[in-house]
């Protein structure tokens, strides 16, 4: 069989560290990855394979506990609704270190979403740190990256797997990577405990409590109730737009895939992680590897698999 592949890796929050473990298994069968297009998660990913900077990636995520997670992670949706991720990306410019798209040995395309103009940039030159923040700006969640004037946001908004960019390319095989499938999670993978979650959850909410106390005393001249509404309602909104997101992107996925079709799809549980538990990256990188590895026998072999969409 021949071994090069253009890649597609979708959005889907931290399910999106599966992609590691997926690009693991593609390498090691000997296939050659001669092109990436990501969205979201899958540009951050792909950006860092694309720049040979995955492992360095790989090895700080693994070390993230539940609290090295949110210490990251300014709360000031407490007051705003809005989640600050500057911690977090200043981290990931620092690793990339100003690194251009065109300068990129492997072909890159990052996608984000145009909310004046409606429609998908696709980041194919430029600063590769500015490309990942734009593709995974979350709408109400993380603040719009300002480009050229232009205001933008997730590039799942529009295409959260996007393979377009893919089928240019001069590749054996198009794979992509599908973060939101209803299939079901393996039988034969056993998931870590989350031992150590609980009391680290718990000191976290009573930091947040704190906090919480604090912005509402200097609300002091307001009306001390409707300030306490504030808080609830911002915290039940990351939710539901968490859901709701979900749920748009399962839909674009299969519309998008119905146009541009790939020769294999790997289809990756949603119900294996939520979208904000970016403390499980050993976890989701092992289960990528998994699925991938049942996925491509499949696809070798010609055959059915849960997990493997034969569909070019």
């Amino acid at each position: 069989m021949a071994k090069t592949v253009a890649l597609a890796l979708g959005s889907g929050g931290a399910r999106g560290y599966a992609h590691i473990g997926v690009i693991d298994a593609i390498r090691e069968r000997g296939y050659d990855i001669v092109a990436i297009s990501g969205c979201s998660m899958g540009a951050l990913v792909g950006g860092f394979y694309c720049a040979g900077k995955l492992d360095e990636y790989r090895e700080w995520v693994t070390k993230l506990g539940y609290l090295d997670v949110l210490k990251l992670v300014d709360v000031s949706l407490l007051s705003s609704g809005v989640i600050r991720g500057d911690k977090v990306f200043n981290m990931l410019s620092e690793m990339l270190d100003g690194v251009q798209i065109e300068d990129l040995p492997i072909p890159f395309t990052a996608v984000a979403t145009d909310m004046v103009a409606r429609k998908e940039i696709w980041f194919q030159t430029g600063c590769l740190d500015t490309a990942i923040r734009a593709s995974a700006a979350i709408p109400s969640i993380f603040n719009p990256v300002k480009v050229n004037g232009r205001t933008l946001v997730d590039g799942g908004v529009l295409n959260p797997l996007p393979i377009s960019p893919c089928v240019s390319v001069h590749a054996d095989h198009i794979i992509a990577v599908d973060l939101n499938s209803d299939t079901d999670l393996p039988t034969d993978f056993v998931f870590e405990e989350q031992g150590e979650e609980r009391p680290q959850k718990q000191a976290w909410f009573n930091t947040v409590v704190d906090k919480a106390t604090h912005w509402l005393e200097s609300k002091r001249g307001e009306d001390a109730h409707d300030a306490t509404l504030q808080v609830d309602e911002n915290i039940g909104k990351l939710e539901m737009i968490n859901q709701m997101f979900e749920t748009m992107q399962l839909s674009l996925t299969r519309f998008k895939t119905a146009a541009y079709p790939p020769d294999l799809m790997i289809n990756m549980p949603m119900e294996s992680c939520e979208m904000y538990e970016f403390y499980r990256a050993t976890e989701m990188i092992d289960l990528g590897y998994h699925i991938a590895n049942k996925a491509l026998d499949a696809y070798e072999q010609g055959s059915a698999s849960p997990y493997a969409r034969l569909m070019g």
